[in-house]
């Protein structure tokens, strides 16, 4: 991210989003603000997706990410959290149509995104609910938990975090300094997060082009791509950071879960979102 601009990964995702409601009718994802947190950037998006048809691995990526770590969400409101904490909100609207009268949000992210988004929702003309509290953080001059203090977060509440197309832009040390301050709250802690396995021979071809083609495109506008992970070594970290209640969707289990229908081979390695739970928080099945 450029200093003092807003984060473009962050409207690239918005537009994946947006684009999931019109070309697949949101059939994994349903957000009827989507398309107008966007405004007039919406149209051009939508086109865009419609003209690449190479796009659509990732938008639907995007799309069951948001679904896995909505549907969690609701579980773990009903087994008794009550904090959630969305980090790297971007233009992410969970806040706005959130369900749950018994919720509160705090929307964590570097303070030129977080002005900017909510540029967006005032020309949206989207209100910004009492439930949710904006905690804009620069990571370069602040920790995240003196910014979620300086908000007014409860660290002995249990706490659910989303953590969605973050952690690939990450150091590997800020990545598990993060979760470590996750697996040290009183009240426990739920995150959901996305991440991706490094490149491997056995990778296949089709994979490896949208993955590089990837790397290019965030590279060229100053977001590159720092940290992967092979998925054994990552949960054997979570471990020791004791987290528990491990659940990770490969592009093997997101076919199986979210399109039984398909035939047809699928990579082994990829994008993948996980789920980890430390031992005091309410316990949730997917």
């Amino acid at each position: 991210m450029q200093q003092g601009m807003p984060s473009l990964t962050a409207l690239g995702a918005a537009s994946h989003r947006a684009a999931h409601q019109k070309i697949e009718k949101g059939l994994i994802f349903r957000d009827p603000l989507a398309v107008r947190i966007l405004g007039s950037h919406a149209g051009e998006a939508i086109r865009e997706a419609e003209r690449n048809p190479s796009r659509r691995r990732m938008r639907l990526f995007i799309a069951i990410r948001t679904r896995f770590a909505e549907d969690l969400l609701d579980k773990a409101v009903a087994a008794g959290v009550r904090q959630l904490v969305v980090l790297g909100a971007g233009l992410d609207t969970y806040a706005y149509r959130n369900p749950h009268g018994n919720l509160r949000v705090f929307e964590v992210d570097h303070p030129a995104t977080q002005a900017w988004k909510r540029e967006r929702l005032a020309e949206a003309a989207i209100d910004v609910p009492a439930s949710l509290t904006f905690a804009p953080v620069d990571f370069e001059a602040q920790t995240l938990g003196a910014g979620l203090a300086d908000a007014g977060f409860d660290p002995a509440l249990p706490t659910f975090f989303t953590w969605l197309g973050v952690v690939p832009y990450l150091t590997e040390p800020a990545v598990f300094a993060t979760l470590d301050f996750m697996a040290r709250l009183p009240g426990g802690a739920h995150v959901v997060f996305d991440y991706g396995n490094p490149p491997s021979p056995g990778d296949t071809a089709d994979y490896a082009a949208a993955r590089d083609e990837l790397a290019r495109r965030v590279a060229a506008i100053g977001e590159e791509l720092k940290t992967q992970f092979e998925t054994r070594e990552l949960h054997a970290r979570l471990g020791v950071l004791g987290f528990r209640d491990i659940e990770d969707l490969g592009p093997r289990q997101m076919r199986e879960r979210y399109f039984p229908a398909n035939a047809g081979p699928v990579p082994e390695r990829g994008g993948h979102v996980v789920r980890a739970a430390t031992p005091g928080c309410p316990k949730t099945q997917s």
